[in-house]
């Protein structure tokens, strides 16, 4: 098997040669890789990642006039007539974001929709029109990543709610559902709509897993009830991944979140996911997830980034490991990666045992 068969065939459960590795570094990171590595091209040629990454235009972050969509003169500032007090760049959905010194590579997040009080402001609100995107530009990136042997994921976190409450801001569209306001229906009606259509062109593509999620889970419990999600997210959810199977049902789908997202699982695999990211083990525990879910779905992450990566030895990374990818048997089912971004304290001793760790895995 090449390297995009072999991590099909462990998320298949259908076995495996080799126990892949990937990462995200954060840009310090990146900085401090090429410093280590000038002759590399990435660090995931370096890593030998059996994957690449193709970045939704619809992505929460993708900043405005990036020339992905058609240009568009938005005076945003209207949205905000408080002002802000540093530098900010607003993305296609309108989200104010402010840089600010203690930030590193994060920023504050203003919300467009705070202040709206009427359905008819929600529809009036200069929406991203995706219509107007060349999508054949993502396909030739598709089919490059192929050719190469690697399998294609497309990144397309941020599918609904994340969204939405990043436009409409999280207390506001909290209590919007709550109470059962028409605006929370239409703002997650919209949003749907368009990552429904984003779905279908990414499904039709060379794409091998198609990167949904939106953070449903916090440290100790979800952000909502199981009712509240079954209510307003899970149907939403359902459609845009039925939207992407019915274009390639052979398309597997992620899904990401934060936190603890254990009692929303049975619902997530209700609406068709596939593989959940990152089952973060300061929040879940991998083992009970997995005979409770292991087979029904496969699992990306366990690997924590809140504690074991910045502040565990070289040892204990690869024990863990090891530790999690027996608990997922030679079927496989696991991608054992770190849970989330790896940021600037952690060692590099430790990112290099974890890629050890996988690549000694027998």
């Amino acid at each position: 098997m090449d390297m995009r068969e072999n991590m099909l065939s462990l998320y298949r459960r259908e076995g495996y040669e080799k126990a892949p590795a990937g990462f995200n570094l954060c840009p310090s990171k990146i900085e401090e890789f090429q410093r280590k590595h000038p002759e590399a091209e990435s660090y995931q040629d370096y890593f030998e990642f059996p994957y690449r990454i193709v970045v939704d235009p619809g992505f929460g972050w993708a900043f405005e006039n990036n020339g992905l969509l058609p240009e568009r003169n938005v005076d945003w500032n209207e949205f905000y007539p408080e002002g802000f007090s540093h530098r900010v760049d607003f993305d296609i959905w309108g989200v104010a974001h402010e840089e600010n010194p203690n930030s590193m590579h994060m920023t504050q997040m203003h919300h467009p929709m705070q202040d709206f009080d009427s359905v008819e402001q929600i529809e009036n609100y200069p929406w991203p029109d995706f219509t107007g995107v060349d999508f054949e530009q993502f396909a030739d990136s598709c089919r490059n990543i192929r050719s190469r042997g690697l399998a294609v994921f497309v990144w397309m976190e941020c599918t609904i709610w994340e969204t939405a409450w990043y436009i409409r801001g999280m207390d506001n569209l909290m209590l919007d559902m709550t109470m059962g306001d028409p605006k929370a229906s239409r703002l997650l009606d919209i949003i749907t709509e368009k990552a429904c259509y984003r779905a279908e062109k990414f499904a039709a593509m060379d794409s091998d897993i198609l990167g949904l999620g939106d953070d449903i889970g916090m440290q100790n419990t979800t952000i909502m009830s199981p009712e509240m999600y079954r209510e307003w997210l899970q149907p939403r959810l359902k459609k845009v991944i039925d939207a992407a199977k019915s274009v390639n049902p052979d398309i597997l789908i992620s899904y990401h979140s934060c936190g603890k997202a254990t009692g929303l699982i049975p619902e997530l695999i209700e609406a068709g996911i596939d593989i959940l990211n990152p089952v973060q083990p300061e929040c879940m525990d991998f083992e009970k997830v997995h005979a409770d879910f292991g087979d029904k779905i496969s699992f990306n992450g366990t690997i924590g980034t809140q504690q074991l990566m910045p502040f565990g030895t070289p040892q204990e990374v690869k024990d863990q490991v090891k530790k999690n990818l027996d608990i997922a048997g030679q079927k496989g089912g696991l991608f054992c990666c770190p849970s989330h971004v790896i940021e600037p304290e952690v060692p590099w001793e430790n990112i290099e045992a974890y890629v050890e760790a996988c690549r000694e895995y027998k």
